[in-house]
Formats: structure tokens, sequence, C-alpha cells
């Protein structure tokens, strides 16, 4: 079975995932004891992680450990970093990256974020899935999903499913 890279990703109505000042609380008003929005059945299928060095900073600094540093994961950054235990500190092309990744066996790779790498993945059209969370609420302004400057992707619907919280959560994959 092919490998594939997914974006598993929250998103306000109006497409942002973060505040300006890269505020995260508005993903606490769909919190529900006991409801992951599938997140531990998603996490079973992949085995690799990529995400940007900005949203692995940020969840440190909310006091977290890396959730995970049980996977082979990928920070992408411009700034050479030592390994810790199975996490890479990567400053090379994104693209060249993934290609090799996709050619190895193993489970799907999981785009965690933030924004400027699914842009970037965007561009080069690499990314096969998109599991997007739609979070009910409008920010107004922040840091946008999806920037403009990418080339047109018609996708396949794959399945949505909307939850009590007001959460809709939808799969598409590239055509």
């Amino acid at each position: 079975m092919e490998r594939k890279v997914i974006l598993y990703i929250a998103a306000s109505i109006d497409g942002y995932i973060a505040t300006p000042d890269d505020n995260l609380d508005f993903l606490s008003t769909v919190e529900q004891e006991g409801e992951d929005y599938g997140y531990s059945e998603f996490v079973k299928t992949v085995d690799t992680v990529i995400v940007g060095r900005k949203t692995y900073d940020k969840v440190l600094n909310m006091g977290y450990d890396f959730p995970h540093a049980d996977k082979e994961s990928y920070i992408i950054t411009r700034t050479p970093k030592p390994p810790i235990g199975n996490i890479q500190f990567y400053i090379g092309s994104l693209s060249e990256l993934l290609t090799k990744l996709k050619n190895q066996p193993g489970k799907n790779i999981f785009i965690d974020g933030g924004a400027e790498i699914v842009n970037l993945l965007m561009k080069d059209n690499l990314i096969d899935q998109f599991c997007i969370s739609v979070i009910p609420v409008f920010l107004g302004e922040g840091i946008r999903l999806f920037n403009d400057g990418r080339p047109p992707l018609s996708l396949k619907f794959i399945k949505s499913q909307s939850f009590a919280s007001g959460l809709v959560q939808t799969w598409y994959e590239k055509q």
C-alpha cells in the first residue's frame, strides 16, 4: 500500500488556524469529555509526522511534550539542530523529503501544520488527503490555513461527519 501524505488540521469557519497572535483558544470551544473526533484512530494509521518549527515551538511553549515523539518526526526549520530521539530538525527541501519518505515502506505521513508548511506542500501538490475539522467560530483575522498563489486542485469527497459540538470534519483526496 502506498503511503499517503495527509493533512489533518482544524480551522475556523472563515479558514484561520490561529488568531494573529498565534492563539489557539478557539479550539477549546469544541472540547468535550471523551470526544477526540477520530484523532486517536487517525494517528494509528501514521508513523511519520511533519511539522513546522513554529508549530513545534508553540506546543512546547504551551507546556506540553511533543505529542508525536514516538513516531519518526521531522521539524521543518531553517536552523540546524541535533536530533532528539525520533525528532529530526530538517533544513533541506520539503519536496525531496516527502518524495523520499513516500518511497519508503511504512504507514501514512501526517502533516500537523503549520500554515507555512501546508502552503509549501500545496504549491508542490504534495498532499494526498485532507481532513479538515471546521470549528464553529468566525475569527475574522489570523493565520490562514490556505494562502493565495497555489495551483488549482480538484478533490474527491471521501466522507464527512458532524458532531454535537458543532464541529464538522470533512475528508477529501486528490483526484
